[in-house]
């Protein structure tokens, strides 16, 4: 089983989110700033040591810390988020000095997150800050060109000499079909056999068109939570939503409006069956209070051995496969509460959970 973690960028500042959420703010900020919101609640969650890493300033540092902490404990590698916005980016440093520091042992691919960027965390989704647009094929050569840089580097995931690419949303992409062509030719031109295409089973619209992708991977609790969490499942949650909501619109409280066992997740990710070319998905944890306070969600008692047991499924289903991924999310997602780096709370439980599954003492 070759276990890949989602891994953030935005642990370094930038200009457009000075500008956006104040001068400075990183996922940290927001990390820093959360608070309890009912008894047992554990935050803020407090990475060990205190280790509030800068993905610029102390980049090689942290990346030959975090290569050598997931090799270890049996993470195969990270699949980075790219910002991409027609010829713009966001975030994009963190990747450019890993690739400019092939001595880190680190194998990495690329995940395009194709999104609008939005309010949406401040509940209000409908502020656009950077609009994602494709443009045409004079733009999708320039987006392949900088992916190139890291493509021909021997540490990129590469599937029978492709590349691999994740698309987070590859149904927004009208015309993926003929993006699909050109990066394969393209692709092919500098040597390789193509790209490895994979898209993502999210909480959103599914891909419909054939022929497109080579393979899925499951985005968790996103995907379980919107397509396959049971009626039953389905009618409590939005009844407690209901009721916390108007709860806290008449009393003028804060309670913390969403929360669901983690178990009704962990059961569903467990019983489907998944096709050869769809990679299961993973959570640890997932308590986004952090970026959306008393309107986040909170999966209540995950642990690392419930996750190792999750895990252990997972890696049966993939068993002798091709492409044996199982896709973890996340890395770093501090401010969502989905981590396998060691906090103040579970030390390094997570990853210990992996380092069993994968038969490393």
């Amino acid at each position: 089983m070759r276990v890949l973690c989602m891994y953030l960028p935005q642990y370094h500042t930038f200009p457009e989110n000075d500008e956006w959420w104040g001068r400075g703010y990183t996922e940290w900020t927001a990390v820093r700033s959360a608070e309890p919101l009912y008894k047992g609640h554990i935050q803020p969650r407090v990475p060990l040591e205190h280790r509030y890493y800068d993905l610029v300033n102390e980049a090689v540092t942290t990346f030959t810390w975090q290569a050598k902490l997931a090799k270890d404990h049996g993470i195969y590698g990270f699949s980075f988020y790219q910002y991409y916005f027609k010829g713009a980016q966001l975030m994009e440093r963190p990747l450019e000095i890993l690739r400019e520091h092939p001595e880190i042992d680190l194998n990495y691919c690329i995940c395009w997150a194709n999104e609008t960027w939005t309010r949406t965390w401040y509940g209000l989704a409908n502020q656009i800050l950077r609009k994602q647009e494709y443009g045409g094929e004079e733009d999708w050569k320039a987006h392949f060109e900088y992916l190139l840089h890291f493509f021909t580097d021997e540490r990129y995931i590469k599937i029978d000499n492709r590349p691999v690419l994740q698309i987070y949303r590859t149904f927004d992409i009208p015309e993926l079909g003929r993006m699909r062509e050109l990066f394969d030719m393209w692709a092919k031109e500098a040597g390789f056999d193509g790209i490895y295409l994979i898209g993502g089973k999210t909480a959103a619209k599914q891909e419909t068109r054939e022929g497109i992708v080579d393979g899925y991977y499951f985005f968790e609790p996103g995907y379980t939570l919107k397509h396959d969490f049971g009626f039953l499942h389905a009618l409590s949650y939005r009844a407690s939503v209901f009721c916390n909501t108007l709860l806290n619109r008449f009393t003028k409280q804060k309670k913390l409006e969403r929360k669901i066992p983690a178990e009704w997740i962990y059961k569903a990710i467990e019983k489907r069956n998944y096709a050869d070319n769809e990679f299961p998905g993973l959570i640890p944890n997932w308590d986004n209070t952090p970026r959306r306070k008393y309107k986040g969600l909170v999966y209540t008692n995950t642990n690392p051995k419930r996750f190792a047991q999750v895990l252990s499924v997972l890696k049966e289903k993939v068993s002798g496969r091709k492409v044996d991924f199982v896709f973890i999310n996340a890395w770093n997602e501090w401010g969502e509460g989905a981590v396998m780096e060691p906090d103040q709370t579970d030390g390094y439980g997570y990853l210990e959970a992996v380092a069993k599954v994968q038969g490393i003492s």
